[in-house]
């Protein structure tokens, strides 16, 4: 859609203000006058409300504009530039009013700071026109005045550090380094810009190293694939803070090429080394990595799109017949996966410390779960707090007889079931390692546990499922010769209990979870006056239909 024109001009005379303080600001610089600060202070006032008059537009904008994701992505990008643009105008005052500190003008190298605002202001000569072409070329030149203006400060900055050793005023030299340092944030103020209109042109937030990223992994994608253009469609933004966007060239039926996922680099880093590791124990398992990237702290991962369903789609949405089959082969895969990988090093995934360390996150969630120990009548309560200080020691001796190659992070939306070449494929992998099985298993059942479906059948299924999940896992540790097998879940159900509820922020199913892990660690502790081996998790009471 073409900018509305309310918002066009508005916008318009947003950016010829901005570029207005900037030559007031190189006058100033290059010869003051008294009249310039006052004449910047009055000017505020216009530029906020020119900044609020568009929001205001875009929000109207938004509110009618029927759900369709460009449109929106546009509006999104035009509050960003209009918030930058006065970012940009109120650092200007800043800068002027760090002049009047100065006592030495002769100090002040106008040169230098002159050369920093000319490239501030062809930057903001770009912004029109790049965003009415969405041009992403033009954007990107945009984004790297920041990387200019940064040099320019780091290099004033190293050669201030050097003169304030003998420098009779070392006011007058802050109070230049702090001119620079506004003029330098224009450039990060630039920068969001750039961002903004790289956004409107993919359709998608983009910020600079997605770009580049995603460009170099597109590019790879097409020298293979021998595709056109390409369209980019939002998947899910993962927990740990990376974007999955599918990666089709549009069309019918020309579904997609892959899925481009991108975040910090060590977390698509290890994610990488992991599927690769999948590919050596069992081929055809992980998606195959068509393309990584990195660039600075963020890395792209371009990967094979998976056909089918993840097993959450299938178990809410799917028939009885296609759950009990998918269930069958997720069942088949893990058993070959356990067996295969096997190692009779007894190792202890420390169920209880993994709970310690994400406490803090599951109260600021819920901080009504913090709660002190009290009577009744005789009887002491625990806190949870309490209750975990306990279970530590109690966790001390018990290991898992084998280590297996497990997933690390196995929810239902991690586990995708291909009904046609019944086939199981798992995705998102960067934690998998060689722990014991029952972190997997304990975290599945959860996984179902948690989800936020309420109508009673549905209900009834995943609560049945859990229980299926669970008779298979006992049958493997029989077989196994598994004798803490009962123990262990116990500790990981706690575990994924208590710390799935900071993801929960329906009060009801999170008390029902938090209540669980307390009644099973009350339960647990019970047994130190009892040979441990007769322990029992009560699947029928937790996962009640």
């Amino acid at each position: 859609m073409p900018l509305p024109k309310s918002i066009r001009e508005n916008l318009h005379f947003l950016l010829a203000e901005t570029a207005a303080h900037l030559t007031l600001l190189k006058a100033y610089l290059t010869l003051p006058s008294a009249s310039v600060p006052s004449r910047l202070l009055d000017r505020q006032g216009y530029v906020e409300n020119l900044r609020l008059s568009i929001h205001s537009h875009c929000l109207r904008e938004m509110a009618s504009c029927d759900g369709q994701d460009a449109d929106h992505q546009l509006m999104r990008a035009v509050e960003v530039i209009a918030s930058n643009l006065e970012r940009v105008a109120e650092l200007c005052r800043e800068a002027v009013l760090q002049c009047l500190h100065l006592r030495d003008r002769a100090s002040l190298k106008v040169k230098d700071y002159l050369a920093m605002i000319d490239r501030v202001s062809n930057g903001l000569e770009r912004i029109e026109p790049a965003l009415t072409a969405k041009d992403t070329r033009q954007a990107l030149k945009i984004g790297k005045v920041e990387r200019h203006l940064d040099e320019a400060y780091q290099k004033q900055l190293r050669q201030t550090a050097r003169l304030l050793k003998r420098e009779e005023r070392p006011g007058d030299r802050i109070s230049l380094i702090m001119l620079a340092h506004n003029i330098e944030m224009m450039g990060d103020a630039l920068l969001r810009i750039s961002e903004a209109i790289i956004s409107v042109s993919m359709g998608r937030h983009f910020n600079t190293d997605r770009y580049h990223a995603f460009a170099a992994s597109i590019t790879e994608l097409k020298a293979v694939n021998g595709i056109g253009n390409v369209q980019v469609e939002p998947i899910a933004q993962t927990k740990s803070g990376s974007a999955v966007n599918a990666v089709s060239s549009g069309g019918r039926g020309s579904g997609y090429h892959g899925v481009f996922k991108d975040g910090r680099k060590h977390k698509l880093k290890e994610e990488k080394q992991r599927v690769d590791d999948w590919h050596e124990i069992i081929p055809g398992l992980a998606p195959k990595i068509l393309a990584y990237q990195k660039r600075g702290d963020s890395a792209a991962l371009l990967i094979e799109h998976l056909a089918g369903r993840t097993f959450e789609r299938i178990l809410l949405n799917g028939s009885d017949r296609l759950l009990q089959e998918g269930l069958n082969h997720l069942t088949g895969t893990l058993t070959r996966v356990w067996l295969e990988t096997r190692a009779k090093k007894p190792v202890s995934a420390d169920y209880m410390k993994q709970l310690a360390r994400r406490m803090d996150d599951v109260y600021t969630i819920h901080p009504e779960f913090k709660q002190p120990g009290c009577r009744i009548g005789g009887t002491p309560l625990p806190s949870f707090d309490q209750l975990l200080q306990a279970m530590q020691p109690f966790e001390t001796n018990i290991k898992a007889p084998f280590s297996v190659y497990i997933h690390g992070d196995f929810n239902v939306d991690n586990i995708i079931y291909d009904a046609e070449e019944q086939r199981i494929n798992f995705i998102d992998l960067h934690r998998s390692r060689y722990m014991d099985y029952l972190q997997d298993v304990s975290v599945f059942m959860v996984s179902n546990y948690r989800l936020q479906v309420f109508d009673p059948r549905v209900r009834q299924r995943i609560m049945a499922l859990c229980r299926a999940f669970y008779r298979f896992a006992q049958a493997f540790a029989r077989n196994t010769g598994d004798e803490t097998f009962e123990i262990r879940l116990a500790m990981g159900l706690i575990r994924s209990f208590a710390t799935s509820t900071r993801f929960i922020l329906d009060k009801s199913l999170s008390r029902s979870m938090f209540s669980r892990a307390i009644y099973l660690m009350e339960r647990l502790l019970e047994t130190d006056a009892e040979p441990k081996r007769r322990f029992k998790v009560p699947v029928k009471e937790l996962f009640i239909g």
